[in-house]
């Protein structure tokens, strides 16, 4: 099946894709420091280059975008039609580099957390949110 977009059209809508400062990871970090939590970004010296990093509760946050880090069962990761082997080698590539990164970050005594873009939605947003802070309290 051919792509619906020229060639060009396609790298610009490619070129657009941030891998930092998305804006569901923004919303997070909003949400934090609102709380009184202090963190920094993208540690270089960490695995994976967590978006958030709390050292004072030794705890790292990935955003992940259900897409490009294949959330199962979400309605937001679904398999492209077009170039369909290309883009699951791809996503699941990432999916083991997540679960590889998080196993050295455990390894390390760090505790991950997840947080899915389809959370952050405006009908759950606040729920998990709430239950983020909640995992950085125990």
């Amino acid at each position: 099946m051919a792509d619906v977009h020229s060639k060009k059209v396609r790298s610009y809508n490619m070129s657009r894709i941030k891998g930092k400062d998305t804006k569901p990871e923004i919303l997070v970090r909003k949400f934090l420091h609102s709380k009184g939590f202090r963190f920094r970004l993208h540690a270089k010296n960490l695995p994976g280059k967590p978006d958030i990093v709390l050292p004072k509760y030794k705890t790292v946050i990935f955003v992940h975008g259900c897409f490009w880090h294949g959330h199962k069962g979400c309605k937001y990761f679904v398999v492209p039609k077009t170039r369909t082997e290309w883009w699951l080698n791809k996503i699941n590539t990432n999916i083991a580099n997540d679960k590889k990164k998080e196993k050295a970050l455990k390894l390390s005594g760090w505790k991950v957390v997840h947080v899915w873009e389809c959370g952050l939605k405006a009908d759950k947003r606040y729920k998990i949110l709430g239950s983020l802070i909640l995992k950085l309290a125990c």
